[in-house]
């Protein structure tokens, strides 16, 4: 058992690696032939409101149905339960594209009245392209939680790059004649063929009915459970509007801005604290079926541990480099040195979101393991008021759309502690001696590699930025390690045991 979680885990990994490169590919592509002009704005505000809903499904419906299909399965009901599922999700997802469709034309121009006359039919029309989209997204969500719910992470994965990369093949042949219409049409071609190779390939074939009957007291327990937690991950969305919201009162270029740096920022979060969540969160879901309540805590911690120790030095290397990666990545085509500059000093205040918001990961896991979701609405709803709030706040101190990263990272913070809060009061206590120990070991190991990054940096600054950020990054890396070796980090010292154990072992 061991062994094939270990197998999942790695293959999870990979897959991960690759949506999440091809999703920077995919900004790239626009960066290259839209930089930050009119229409890259336009493409980025136009997939913000449909992805409210695409995150809605597919997000919302791992974190509900994972659980419950593992309960069902025990009470040998599978079948059925993932047919129920399935069939009002598809209803759900086409009356959501028949809305988005009919209300974009309405909503859109009061969400952004600074927007140009052409800017903003642009991203009216796009957005169009994008709600059709909806009614896939909501089938294919249901198929990539039955495959996390049987452990084959790296399926649902990969079916997600499928719809990334028919998006950027899309815009690689069509971009000179349709512009960034072009994006908007590979992202709906990407849905359709992800949802036909699950259909034909992945999904047993005898396991689920799109069509017949709504069984109303199989479907109602399990919505119930899943609207307080598919609201709960609308919120980071909506935060993400207001954000942009904010943006448009300044120049337009200012929300590709703050997209380009969000995306570079949060690149770690998206690799290691998603990864994290998803291998656990099984786990956690046997561990309330199995009612071990110890083995459910000692997972929490653990997940919290291993994604500080993985996630803070690359937040650490990315700040230290955020100039150069940026150039790198983006700085060619339309996508200028001053776009640089500009993106770069966007980034450096979204710190905080990416630590606490991949922290907040394992924590929601966990409620959402236990089908608690909405023991969190409240919190995550205060978090889009304390975010507009936060806004207005930043905007007036520092006269700029500076503001609006730092009001992010602001609101990241008290929405974990708050969390966290509420965690230790509805449910068993967590090991602070353990984890604030393992905290501090992690922190001096991070201290002792961002002083020996620093003081090789004053050597290296004159070389090319890719080489700049190889060598750097291969030093940190062998630093951080010994340090965390020396200093015992037991999230690392396991991983050190079980390969020493193997290597024995093949002798």
């Amino acid at each position: 058992m061991k062994k094939n979680l270990t197998i999942s885990g790695l293959l999870l990994i990979i897959a991960t690696l690759i949506l999440k490169f091809s999703g920077l590919l995919r900004d790239m592509v626009l960066a290259y032939y839209f930089g930050d002009s009119n229409e890259a704005s336009a493409y980025l505000v136009a997939f913000i409101l449909p992805n409210i809903f695409i995150l809605f499904f597919a997000t919302g419906m791992k974190n509900s149905f994972v659980p419950s299909y593992i309960l069902a399965a025990k009470n040998n009901n599978a079948q059925h339960h993932f047919s129920q599922v399935l069939r009002v999700t598809t209803l759900f997802g086409i009356a959501v594209t028949a809305i988005g469709i009919a209300l974009s034309p309405i909503i859109l121009p009061r969400m952004y009245p600074d927007f140009n006359a052409d800017t903003i039919q642009l991203t009216i029309t796009v957005a169009t392209i994008f709600f059709v989209s909806i009614t896939f997204a909501a089938m294919n969500s249901v198929y990539e939680a039955y495959l996390d719910a049987e452990s084959r992470y790296s399926i649902s994965v990969f079916s997600q790059t499928i719809v990334i990369t028919s998006s950027i093949l899309s815009a690689i042949l069509f971009s000179e004649q349709l512009g960034v219409y072009a994006f908007a049409y590979g992202y709906l071609v990407g849905a359709i063929l992800s949802f036909v190779i699950k259909k034909l390939f992945f999904i047993p074939k005898n396991s689920h009915t799109i069509f017949g009957k709504l069984d109303k007291k199989e479907i109602q327990p399990f919505v119930m459970v899943f609207i307080p937690v598919a609201i709960t991950v609308m919120v980071g969305q909506v935060n993400l509007i207001i954000d942009t919201i904010f943006a448009g009162q300044f120049a337009e270029q200012a929300v590709s801005y703050l997209n380009y740096a969000k995306n570079i920022v949060h690149f770690p979060q998206a690799i290691i604290g998603v990864t994290i969540g998803t291998i656990i969160f099984p786990v956690l879901s046997k561990a309330v079926a199995n009612k071990d309540e110890q083995q459910f805590n000692r997972s929490v911690e653990k997940g919290l541990i291993l994604t500080l120790f993985l996630l803070l030095p690359a937040i650490a290397g990315m700040m230290i480099l955020m100039q150069e990666l940026i150039e790198v990545i983006y700085q060619r085509g339309a996508f200028t040195k001053t776009a640089t500059t500009a993106t770069a000093t966007v980034a450096y205040y979204y710190v905080g979101s990416v630590l606490f918001f991949s922290l907040q990961n394992t924590i929601n896991k966990a409620f959402y393991a236990k089908q608690n979701g909405h023991i969190i609405l409240r919190i995550s709803i205060f978090s889009v008021f304390l975010n507009i709030g936060l806004n207005f706040l930043f905007i007036y101190l520092l006269k700029s759309y500076i503001g609006i990263p730092l009001a992010s990272s602001v609101m990241a913070v008290v929405y974990f502690v708050l969390n966290i809060i509420v965690y230790q009061k509805t449910e068993t206590r967590l090991n602070w001696p353990y984890l604030m120990k393992s905290t501090g070991k992690i922190i001096l190991s991070l201290g002792i590699m961002i002083a020996v990054i620093l003081l090789a940096g004053t050597f290296l600054k004159d070389l090319h930025p890719i080489v700049n950020i190889l060598i750097t990054s291969i030093i940190g890396a062998i630093v951080y390690l010994t340090s965390s070796y020396l200093l015992k980090i037991d999230v690392f010292s396991d991983v050190v045991k079980r390969f020493t154990k193997r290597s024995v072992q093949a002798k």
